[in-house]
């Protein structure tokens, strides 16, 4: 396994992370378990959950699994670099949701209970909160620093000016600020490199891209035996909409050898800003199948034929629309 800087921190991550948004409603507890250990064995270190993982209101069902899983020991808390997130809603009442100073300290409490540990790697904002000034935010995260309850600051779903806000404000308090950004980026989703990857960049901020395959899009749609991905309606009218390039893609995978997945994965380990794709895996075999990626090595003429089947916006803003 290869590891990279977690942005400009001196945090060293996995080439690929572990994604944990199945684990409870589409992978058993058991099954879950295993899959973080042979996570382990594959020598992924990085693990990324959310509060409202399991999507029961309230309750942290995702947390909940790998709290116990930590808790069987072995060494596994000490080989994860833990990363969760706050945002999200956790209850009915006002303060139960968002980037209040009060929500972010009682989430991160009730976040560390869950997952039975006592510090969080890698808090992430799972959403900008434009109702909240981020003298509040950076106010409340630089407590839980100062607490030994977070070690680094990450970002999601963030635009290249908001990262750039959270920055100077950070700065500005003399704070580290963000290490990290997880935005929805694949080869049919590109439009985080006008701006969110030139800030990334910039700010020496690691990129952690989600959806690497699209929805399921990318991993040989239009061959798969998935059921469930087929009966998906909003997947079938992006099928339809798509067919032309997904054949030809698809074409071009079978030409190289290669599943489709893996392709897809291998391409955004191959993008300069990308440090650490999320996979989620609701089963053993597509964690073991997404490690073909990493020593799937694209050459500069099937990178430029995935560049015009799936082209982007143009490179940075704004040159890429302005003269």
């Amino acid at each position: 396994m290869e590891y990279r800087h977690l942005g400009r921190s001196g945090l060293k991550v996995s080439r690929l992370c572990l994604g944990t948004m199945n684990f409870g409603p589409h992978a058993t507890e058991p099954d879950s378990f295993a899959m973080m250990d042979r996570a382990l064995e594959l020598g992924i270190n990085f693990f990324d959950t959310a509060d409202v993982y399991g999507w029961k209101l309230g309750e942290g069902w995702t947390e909940q699994i790998i709290g116990r899983w930590f808790a069987q020991g072995g060494g596994r808390r000490e080989k994860v670099v833990l990363a969760t997130k706050v945002y999200g809603r956790m209850g009915d009442w006002p303060n139960q949701s968002r980037l209040s100073a009060v929500h972010i300290k009682r989430a991160c409490e009730e976040s560390l209970h869950r997952l039975r540990t006592d510090c969080i790697d890698v808090y992430q904002m799972h959403h900008v909160d434009r109702e909240t000034p981020w003298e509040e935010v950076w106010q409340a995260m630089e407590q839980l620093v100062r607490e030994g309850k977070v070690v680094y600051v990450g970002s999601s779903n963030f635009a290249g000016w908001q990262l750039a806000q959270a920055q100077e404000t950070a700065r500005n308090r003399r704070f580290l600020g963000l290490v990290s950004e997880q935005s929805l980026y694949n080869l049919t989703e590109r439009m985080i490199e006008l701006e969110v990857i030139p800030a990334c960049e910039n700010y020496g901020i690691g990129l952690i891209p989600w959806s690497p395959l699209g929805r399921g899009l990318l991993a040989g749609v239009l061959q798969s035996a998935d059921k469930g991905r087929r009966a998906d309606a909003e997947l079938k009218q992006e099928v339809a909409k798509s067919r032309l390039k997904l054949e030809a893609y698809e074409t071009l995978c079978e030409q190289m050898g290669e599943q489709p997945a893996d392709v897809a994965l291998a391409w955004l380990l191959h993008q300069p800003a990308v440090t650490s794709p999320i996979v989620g895996p609701r089963t053993m075999e597509q964690l073991d199948g997404a490690m073909r990626a990493l020593s799937l090595s694209l050459d500069s003429d099937i990178l430029k034929q995935l560049d015009e089947l799936f082209p982007g916006p143009g490179g940075a803003a704004p040159e890429a629309y302005a003269w």
